[in-house]
Protein backbone atom coordinates (compact mmCIF):
# COMPACT_ATOMS: atom_id res chain seq x y z
CA UNK A 1 0.00 0.00 0.00
CA UNK A 2 3.18 2.27 0.53
CA UNK A 3 3.83 2.15 -2.91
CA UNK A 4 0.09 3.58 -4.03
CA UNK A 5 -0.44 7.31 -3.69
CA UNK A 6 -2.61 8.24 -1.48
CA UNK A 7 -4.87 10.04 -3.90
CA UNK A 8 -6.41 6.86 -5.46
CA UNK A 9 -6.59 5.09 -1.99
CA UNK A 10 -10.69 6.73 -1.93
CA UNK A 11 -10.75 5.92 -5.35
CA UNK A 12 -10.20 2.30 -5.14
CA UNK A 13 -12.62 2.18 -1.78
CA UNK A 14 -15.13 3.66 -4.09
CA UNK A 15 -14.88 1.24 -6.75
CA UNK A 16 -14.72 -1.60 -4.31
CA UNK A 17 -18.38 -0.47 -2.13
CA UNK A 18 -19.47 -0.09 -6.03
CA UNK A 19 -19.13 -3.85 -7.11
CA UNK A 20 -20.27 -4.88 -3.70
CA UNK A 21 -23.33 -2.90 -4.06
CA UNK A 22 -23.76 -3.91 -7.68
CA UNK A 23 -23.76 -7.89 -6.53
CA UNK A 24 -26.24 -7.36 -3.61
CA UNK A 25 -28.62 -5.49 -5.72
CA UNK A 26 -28.65 -8.60 -7.90
CA UNK A 27 -29.03 -10.58 -5.67
CA UNK A 28 -31.88 -8.57 -4.72
CA UNK A 29 -33.92 -8.05 -7.47
CA UNK A 30 -32.85 -10.44 -10.24
CA UNK A 31 -34.96 -13.28 -10.11
CA UNK A 32 -33.41 -16.87 -8.84
CA UNK A 33 -34.58 -18.29 -12.39
CA UNK A 34 -32.57 -15.42 -14.16
CA UNK A 35 -30.28 -17.56 -16.61
CA UNK A 36 -31.86 -20.75 -16.50
CA UNK A 37 -32.96 -20.98 -19.93
CA UNK A 38 -30.37 -17.86 -21.37
CA UNK A 39 -30.94 -14.67 -20.37
CA UNK A 40 -34.47 -14.86 -19.47
CA UNK A 41 -36.68 -15.55 -16.65
CA UNK A 42 -37.08 -19.23 -16.09
CA UNK A 43 -40.13 -18.78 -13.74
CA UNK A 44 -42.21 -16.52 -16.77
CA UNK A 45 -42.90 -20.27 -18.89
CA UNK A 46 -44.92 -21.27 -15.43
CA UNK A 47 -46.44 -18.09 -15.21
CA UNK A 48 -47.36 -17.87 -19.17
CA UNK A 49 -48.81 -21.32 -18.76
CA UNK A 50 -50.96 -20.66 -15.72
CA UNK A 51 -52.79 -17.55 -17.71
CA UNK A 52 -56.22 -18.76 -18.27
CA UNK A 53 -56.77 -19.20 -22.22
CA UNK A 54 -59.77 -16.62 -22.77
CA UNK A 55 -59.89 -16.75 -26.88
CA UNK A 56 -61.23 -19.90 -28.19
CA UNK A 57 -59.93 -19.55 -31.86
CA UNK A 58 -62.22 -19.20 -35.32
CA UNK A 59 -61.61 -23.10 -36.07
CA UNK A 60 -63.84 -23.70 -32.78
CA UNK A 61 -66.68 -21.32 -33.05
CA UNK A 62 -67.04 -22.81 -37.08
CA UNK A 63 -66.96 -26.01 -35.58
CA UNK A 64 -70.42 -25.66 -33.89
CA UNK A 65 -71.92 -23.03 -36.17
CA UNK A 66 -71.42 -24.61 -39.64
CA UNK A 67 -73.71 -22.50 -41.31
CA UNK A 68 -72.00 -19.05 -39.88
CA UNK A 69 -68.93 -20.56 -41.39
CA UNK A 70 -70.07 -21.07 -44.87
CA UNK A 71 -72.08 -17.99 -45.04
CA UNK A 72 -69.39 -15.99 -43.90
CA UNK A 73 -66.77 -18.03 -45.65
CA UNK A 74 -67.45 -15.57 -49.09
CA UNK A 75 -68.01 -12.50 -47.46
CA UNK A 76 -66.28 -9.39 -46.62
CA UNK A 77 -65.85 -10.61 -43.21
CA UNK A 78 -64.11 -13.70 -44.03
CA UNK A 79 -60.58 -12.67 -42.77
CA UNK A 80 -62.25 -10.85 -39.12
CA UNK A 81 -61.95 -13.29 -36.28
CA UNK A 82 -65.16 -14.31 -34.70
CA UNK A 83 -63.68 -13.21 -31.33
CA UNK A 84 -63.03 -9.62 -32.85
CA UNK A 85 -67.13 -9.02 -32.83
CA UNK A 86 -67.90 -11.24 -29.84
CA UNK A 87 -65.34 -10.91 -27.44
CA UNK A 88 -63.14 -13.88 -25.82
CA UNK A 89 -65.28 -17.04 -25.84
CA UNK A 90 -63.51 -19.83 -24.32
CA UNK A 91 -65.30 -19.91 -21.72
CA UNK A 92 -68.71 -20.48 -24.13
CA UNK A 93 -66.95 -23.08 -25.25
CA UNK A 94 -66.57 -25.30 -22.06
CA UNK A 95 -70.29 -24.01 -20.91
CA UNK A 96 -72.20 -23.22 -23.87
CA UNK A 97 -75.18 -22.73 -21.80
CA UNK A 98 -73.95 -21.09 -19.34
CA UNK A 99 -71.71 -18.42 -20.59
CA UNK A 100 -73.05 -16.55 -23.70
CA UNK A 101 -70.54 -14.46 -26.08
CA UNK A 102 -71.23 -10.66 -26.03
CA UNK A 103 -73.26 -9.86 -29.28
CA UNK A 104 -73.25 -6.20 -30.82
CA UNK A 105 -76.54 -4.35 -31.14
CA UNK A 106 -76.32 -1.13 -30.80
CA UNK A 107 -74.16 2.24 -33.23
CA UNK A 108 -71.55 2.10 -31.29
CA UNK A 109 -69.93 -1.01 -32.11
CA UNK A 110 -69.54 -0.79 -36.09
CA UNK A 111 -68.09 2.36 -36.08
CA UNK A 112 -65.20 1.36 -34.32
CA UNK A 113 -63.72 -0.12 -38.04
CA UNK A 114 -66.46 1.76 -40.00
CA UNK A 115 -66.47 5.69 -39.00
CA UNK A 116 -64.82 7.78 -41.64
CA UNK A 117 -61.29 7.86 -41.04
CA UNK A 118 -58.70 9.04 -43.77
CA UNK A 119 -55.79 7.10 -42.88
CA UNK A 120 -57.95 4.00 -43.59
CA UNK A 121 -56.98 1.99 -47.22
CA UNK A 122 -59.03 3.85 -50.19
CA UNK A 123 -62.45 1.39 -50.81
CA UNK A 124 -62.29 0.63 -47.37
CA UNK A 125 -66.49 0.71 -46.28
CA UNK A 126 -66.55 3.84 -44.29
CA UNK A 127 -69.90 6.18 -43.09
CA UNK A 128 -70.43 9.02 -40.70
CA UNK A 129 -72.13 7.55 -37.99
CA UNK A 130 -74.10 10.69 -37.36
CA UNK A 131 -75.52 10.89 -40.86
CA UNK A 132 -75.59 7.10 -42.06
CA UNK A 133 -78.88 6.30 -40.86
CA UNK A 134 -78.89 7.96 -37.78
CA UNK A 135 -81.49 5.65 -35.22
CA UNK A 136 -81.00 2.73 -36.79
CA UNK A 137 -78.57 -0.30 -35.16
CA UNK A 138 -76.52 -1.55 -37.95
CA UNK A 139 -77.28 -4.67 -37.70
CA UNK A 140 -80.94 -3.58 -39.27
CA UNK A 141 -79.63 -3.23 -42.80
CA UNK A 142 -76.63 -5.13 -42.48
CA UNK A 143 -75.63 -8.47 -41.52
CA UNK A 144 -72.59 -8.72 -39.96
CA UNK A 145 -71.65 -12.31 -41.34
CA UNK A 146 -72.37 -11.34 -44.53
CA UNK A 147 -71.93 -7.54 -44.76
CA UNK A 148 -73.59 -6.76 -48.49
CA UNK A 149 -74.62 -3.88 -49.05
CA UNK A 150 -78.73 -3.47 -48.76
CA UNK A 151 -80.80 -3.34 -51.83
CA UNK A 152 -81.34 0.13 -53.96
CA UNK A 153 -83.65 1.85 -53.54
CA UNK A 154 -84.79 1.19 -50.32
CA UNK A 155 -82.20 2.47 -48.20
CA UNK A 156 -80.64 5.62 -50.40
CA UNK A 157 -81.95 8.08 -47.67
CA UNK A 158 -78.98 6.38 -45.45
CA UNK A 159 -76.33 8.58 -47.41
CA UNK A 160 -78.70 11.04 -48.45
CA UNK A 161 -80.64 11.93 -45.53
CA UNK A 162 -80.76 15.66 -46.31
CA UNK A 163 -82.55 14.78 -50.43
CA UNK A 164 -84.48 12.03 -48.60
CA UNK A 165 -86.26 14.58 -46.19
CA UNK A 166 -86.72 16.95 -49.01
CA UNK A 167 -88.05 14.27 -51.65
CA UNK A 168 -90.20 13.24 -48.42
CA UNK A 169 -92.40 16.78 -49.17
CA UNK A 170 -92.38 16.56 -52.81
CA UNK A 171 -94.60 15.32 -55.64
CA UNK A 172 -91.90 12.72 -55.92
CA UNK A 173 -91.98 11.45 -52.42
CA UNK A 174 -93.54 8.09 -54.00
CA UNK A 175 -90.87 8.11 -57.09
CA UNK A 176 -88.02 5.40 -56.48
CA UNK A 177 -84.58 6.69 -56.45
CA UNK A 178 -83.94 4.15 -59.67
CA UNK A 179 -86.46 5.57 -61.88
CA UNK A 180 -83.91 8.67 -62.58
CA UNK A 181 -80.77 7.34 -61.23
CA UNK A 182 -78.93 4.35 -62.56
CA UNK A 183 -77.64 2.41 -59.78
CA UNK A 184 -74.65 0.17 -60.11
CA UNK A 185 -74.24 -2.34 -57.59
CA UNK A 186 -70.54 -1.65 -56.26
CA UNK A 187 -72.24 1.86 -55.57
CA UNK A 188 -73.31 1.18 -51.84
CA UNK A 189 -69.78 -0.85 -51.23
CA UNK A 190 -67.70 1.68 -52.83
CA UNK A 191 -69.64 4.98 -53.22
CA UNK A 192 -66.67 7.31 -53.61
CA UNK A 193 -65.14 5.38 -56.61
CA UNK A 194 -68.23 3.99 -58.34
CA UNK A 195 -70.78 6.77 -58.80
CA UNK A 196 -74.95 6.21 -59.03
CA UNK A 197 -75.89 7.94 -62.85
CA UNK A 198 -77.31 11.03 -63.11
CA UNK A 199 -79.63 12.13 -66.16
CA UNK A 200 -77.25 14.16 -68.58
CA UNK A 201 -80.85 15.47 -70.54
CA UNK A 202 -84.59 15.99 -70.60
CA UNK A 203 -85.14 12.39 -71.81
CA UNK A 204 -85.81 11.20 -68.38
CA UNK A 205 -88.00 14.10 -67.19
CA UNK A 206 -89.70 13.61 -70.44
CA UNK A 207 -90.96 9.64 -69.60
CA UNK A 208 -93.03 11.41 -67.22
CA UNK A 209 -93.99 14.89 -68.23
CA UNK A 210 -94.10 14.89 -72.16
CA UNK A 211 -97.79 15.88 -73.02
CA UNK A 212 -97.21 12.27 -74.87
CA UNK A 213 -95.86 10.26 -72.15
CA UNK A 214 -98.61 7.12 -71.08
CA UNK A 215 -98.41 7.72 -67.31
CA UNK A 216 -100.93 9.11 -65.15
CA UNK A 217 -102.93 11.72 -66.56
CA UNK A 218 -102.47 13.72 -62.94
CA UNK A 219 -98.56 13.99 -63.83
CA UNK A 220 -97.89 17.94 -65.22
CA UNK A 221 -97.22 17.86 -68.85
CA UNK A 222 -95.38 20.11 -70.95
CA UNK A 223 -93.95 20.01 -74.80
CA UNK A 224 -91.00 18.79 -73.64
CA UNK A 225 -89.25 20.01 -77.08
CA UNK A 226 -90.04 23.55 -76.91
CA UNK A 227 -90.00 23.65 -73.41
CA UNK A 228 -86.21 22.90 -72.99
CA UNK A 229 -84.84 24.63 -75.97
CA UNK A 230 -82.43 26.93 -73.59
CA UNK A 231 -82.62 25.24 -70.44
CA UNK A 232 -82.32 21.66 -68.76
CA UNK A 233 -85.50 20.64 -66.47
CA UNK A 234 -83.29 20.67 -63.54
CA UNK A 235 -82.27 24.02 -64.54
CA UNK A 236 -85.14 25.26 -63.21
CA UNK A 237 -86.90 22.88 -61.43
CA UNK A 238 -85.11 20.44 -58.64
CA UNK A 239 -85.92 17.22 -59.10
CA UNK A 240 -86.01 16.14 -55.35
CA UNK A 241 -88.60 18.70 -54.95
CA UNK A 242 -89.95 19.80 -58.27
CA UNK A 243 -92.46 22.78 -57.30
CA UNK A 244 -90.22 25.30 -57.96
CA UNK A 245 -90.46 27.16 -61.58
Amino acid sequence: MSNIPKQLIPLFILFALGIAAFIAARQLFVPASFGELGFYRADALKEASEIKIKYAGAEVCMDCHPEIKEKKAASFHRKVPCEACHGPSASHVEAPDESLPFRPKGRDFCPVCHNYNPSRPTGFPQILKDQHNPGKPCMTCHDPHDPRPPHTPEECSACHRSIANQKLVSEHTNLPCTQCHNVPAGHKANPRRIHAEKPTDSKTCAACHDKNATVSSEIPRVEIEAHTKRNLCWECHYPHNPEGK
